[in-house]
């Protein structure tokens, strides 16, 4: 007993207490909650340490229930049941492994027996001391396992904790760095807002000088209707002077008259002046004036450059758009017929100017000429290397220009069946071309956001239009004029000089990337598409927009009006054509292509309409 007791004081007594580890409290700072996910090894930490107290607690409640049952064997052993000496000492000779021993001791303890010579009554018991030393040994035993296992637990207890500091210091260091990052990003904004608030005058002022200025226009506007009346009365004074007097007026050509003849002019040649003056401003673009014209400039003509029109002519087709029939009729077309002309999607249509003949182009590199609508072949182009996207007939319907994403503008004639001139100078696709009414300059539009005028006589590029922030999509002369329509994926569309290859007017009012846009036959009215469906009417004279109609949310590829321009047509990214009236705003649609619409055109009289789409098919409707 008192070797044990001094075992145990040497060794020192052992407990687990419950101890509640506070968080330093270096500073005030406030700390955002981490959250639970967002460390591996901190939920490892936990199930380490949960799984060693669940451990501890598992082995305390064994070792009560244990205790419990040594209590009740040691008073039973010591109390009712004694143990003699014979069992006693085999019992400690088998504990101490001295089996030889014990098999002496047995031979000789059980022949001693016999012989009667020890008597078991005079034997005795062993005393109780002795059994209850050998209990506490054994108890002893369980407590120094219990204390080792407790050591391993309070071990990986300690690790779980040194972890889970170094991981609060760590969240700690990285939430102080998160706080300065934002105080620097508090202090940026509000240095910017300083700044934006500088502006706010400046900004407030420019947008009182752009309602000035549009007050302005209005009145130049109203100005120049009132200046058209008094000059359509001075037209109808000068008809009867000449009708009733034979008096012979000379006219003055515009852009070729100086102040010395001006100030000879009588009111009435003033009036006439005018008048063709006006043409220019009713299409949006200035007067012609040689001395302006950088090929007029000594030094810098070619002496192959063709001479742009000087005057505006008259559109010979307005009588034509007279005899257009379809609008006295219901604006409603029906499929007629179906032709499958390429392999690939038709990208381009193209009107012959005064035949049943359509050219088609396509992504197969190829064009082809066919008469509708029996849709009989009539010549094929071969010369492209990519897809073609833009295709237009010469006034004369003996040529073709066809656009392509290889770069190149080519032209064809179709008496010697091949290709006679090869365009170069784009650094992107070219995506639409069109053919002066004269018939020696060609316009082309790109993805490099420039367009070009081609003289087809001099086989170079005569002006590059720049001013387009994105891809110019379409183009188009506005016919018997001098004035170049483009749209473009920067959402506007431009009016140009093709003479000076400067820009006129801008429009804006389209929300997403314009895909065309094209006049009627009058020259007064544009139309145009984007690349949400939603088509828009704009007066050329006043630059605004006159009606918007929202056909989508399918893109609108093509857009075109019928001869007499009551009617407009839209190829539809949805697989129909969209026919739209345009007095009474009534949309129709004609469904019957498997694919994307991308071209459409309508014959002479508006009789047919064509469409082009990506099933490679050419589709007649009537």
């Amino acid at each position: 007993m008192a070797g044990e007791a001094a075992v145990a004081g040497a060794e020192g007594p052992f407990c687990l207490q419950q101890v509640s580890i506070t968080e330093d409290s270096e500073d005030d700072y406030q700390y955002e909650e981490v959250p639970a996910d967002d460390d591996v090894s901190l939920l490892e930490g936990d199930e380490d340490l949960e799984k060693a107290l669940q451990t501890i607690q598992e082995q305390a409640e064994d070792a009560q229930i244990i205790a419990q049952r040594s209590d009740l064997i040691s008073k039973q052993s010591v109390s009712e049941i004694p143990e003699v000496v014979d069992d006693f000492l085999c019992n400690f000779l088998v504990r101490m492994r001295m089996t030889r021993t014990l098999d002496c001791f047995q031979t000789e303890w059980y022949e001693l027996m016999q012989k009667g010579i020890i008597d078991r009554k005079d034997i005795g018991f062993v005393p109780d001391m002795y059994t209850y030393n050998q209990h506490l040994e054994i108890e002893n035993r369980r407590l120094k396992k219990e204390l080792e296992n407790y050591k391993q637990a309070a071990s990986k207890a300690k690790e779980a904790l040194q972890k889970i500091q170094k991981e609060r210091d760590f969240h700690r260091m990285h939430h102080k760095r998160v706080v300065q990052e934002k105080n620097r990003l508090i202090s940026d904004i509000k240095r910017l807002k300083a700044h934006y608030a500088s502006y706010e005058p400046m900004l407030k002022q420019l947008t009182e000088k752009y309602q000035s200025i549009l007050r302005q226009k209005m009145l130049t506007s109203l100005e120049r209707d009132r200046a058209v009346g008094q000059v359509t009365g001075l037209q109808a004074t000068l008809q009867n002077l000449e009708s009733g007097r034979g008096i012979e007026i000379p006219v003055t050509r515009a852009g070729h008259r100086c102040e010395r003849e001006d100030e000879r002019q009588d009111p009435v040649q003033k009036a006439v002046q005018e008048t063709r003056e006006q043409k220019y401003l009713y299409a949006g673009v200035a007067p012609y004036d040689p001395a302006k014209d950088p090929t007029k400039q000594k030094g810098k003509r070619y002496s192959k450059d063709s001479e742009f029109p000087k005057d505006a002519q008259v559109n010979p087709y307005l009588a034509r758009a007279k005899e257009c029939i379809r609008p006295l009729k219901s604006a409603v077309y029906r499929l007629s017929n179906t032709l499958k002309v390429h392999n690939l999607a038709v990208s381009c249509l193209a009107l012959h100017p005064r035949k049943d003949i359509v050219v088609t182009a396509s992504d197969d590199h190829l064009w082809k000429m066919w008469a509708f609508p029996n849709g009989n072949i009539i010549m094929t182009g071969e010369g492209h290397t990519d897809w073609l996207s833009g295709c237009c007939f010469h006034p004369s319907g003996t040529k073709l220009v066809t656009s392509s994403g290889d770069t190149t503008v080519r032209i064809w004639d179709f008496t010697k069946g091949e290709c006679i001139l090869t365009l170069e100078g784009h650094s992107h696709a070219v995506w639409d071309c069109s053919w002066h009414a004269c018939g020696d300059f060609v316009a082309s539009a790109s993805m490099d956001n420039t367009s070009k005028i081609w003289d087809i006589n001099s086989e170079r590029c005569r002006y590059t239009m720049r001013g387009h922030k994105d891809s110019v999509n379409s183009i188009e002369f506005l016919p018997f004029s001098n004035t170049v329509l483009t749209s473009s994926a920067d959402k506007t569309l431009s009016l140009w000089d093709a003479r000076t290859g400067l820009c006129a007017q801008t429009f804006y009012g389209h929300l997403h990337s314009c895909n065309h846009a094209t006049f009627n036959m009058k020259g007064d009215t544009i139309v145009s598409c984007d690349s949400y469906g939603v088509v828009k009417f704009w007066d050329v004279r006043r630059v605004t927009p006159m009606i918007s109609i929202d056909a989508g949310p399918h893109p609108g590829n093509q857009v075109v009006f019928d001869p007499s321009g009551h009617l407009v047509a839209l190829a539809s990214n949805d697989g129909t054509v969209k026919t739209l009236n345009v007095s009474s705003g009534q949309l129709s649609s004609l469904a019957g292509h498997e694919g994307e619409v991308q071209s459409v055109v309508f014959d002479h009289r508006a009789e047919h309409l064509l469409s082009g789409g990506s099933d490679g098919t050419v589709r007649l409707w009537c």
